[in-house]
């Protein structure tokens, strides 16, 4: 809704602008246009001072979603391979050397697992505290940062309509100084703030909502192989128990 506002105040503006001027002043404007090449670094500075906190967040945004994918390619661990070992050490009854694997492992399961290997010889429901515990806190560790990129996917569009707001304000205090009589060019420097700071707002904030969702199904994709490799642990744990 908020996005069809923007776009119907920004057409109200340019018409606005056009119907104040007969058809020769229009061609001069797209002479005007197609005669001048401008870079990107131009358009840019024509979007305003609000770009900059727009280009903040971008960057922001390309170093959270970096730094996360990076955090969780390093979570990746064979389950059932790392279970098998942990399980042929404990059967020897080598649990010293079940801790340092799980230290050299250096893994979110790697660390849930060590601790409920410290309280073996409790009772099993110590044990699962201990493994739901050390679960929280790499569940925090994953989500880390996560809040960062929601905050971005919903403040960018914003900024962008704020400089939609502004550069009416720019346009029409044009109008008015010059009493209404104005020409397209006059006009240009409120046109541009509103468009451009628009559309970057609204590409910033897309690129951070679908990373922020993508990364998002990487993570709870990673709780769930936690969540299944500690409740088989605990099988593992009572095996024995059931064996005797």
């Amino acid at each position: 809704m908020a996005l069809l506002m923007t776009l119907f105040a920004n057409l109200l503006i340019i018409t606005f602008a056009l119907q104040m001027q007969d058809s020769a002043m229009a061609d001069s404007l797209s002479s005007i246009i197609e005669s001048e090449s401008i870079s990107f670094f131009d358009l840019m500075v024509e979007g305003g001072v609000l770009m900059i906190p727009i280009f903040v967040l971008f960057f922001l945004a390309i170093y959270v979603i970096a730094e996360r994918w990076s955090a969780l390619g390093r979570t990746k661990t064979d389950t059932s391979a790392f279970l098998a070992a942990i399980e042929s050490m404990l059967k020897s009854g080598k649990l010293d050397q079940a801790m340092q694997y799980c230290d050299n492992f250096d893994k979110p399961l790697a660390r849930i697992i060590k601790a409920g290997i410290k309280r073996l010889g409790r009772p099993i429901r110590d044990i699962e505290d201990a493994i739901d515990n050390a679960g929280k806190k790499e569940i925090f560790f994953l989500e880390k940062k996560m809040n960062w990129l929601a905050t971005i996917a919903g403040v960018a569009p914003l900024l962008g309509f704020t400089g939609t707001v502004t550069g009416m304000i720019e346009a029409f205090m044009d109008i008015q100084s010059l009493q209404g009589n104005v020409n397209p060019s006059v006009l240009a420097g409120g046109i541009w703030e509103a468009l451009i700071t628009t559309a970057a707002g609204l590409m910033v904030g897309l690129i951070a909502f679908g990373f922020y969702n993508f990364l998002l199904g990487k993570i709870n994709r990673s709780i769930f192989e936690l969540e299944n490799a500690s409740v088989d642990f605990v099988d593992l744990l009572q095996t024995p128990s059931t064996n005797n």
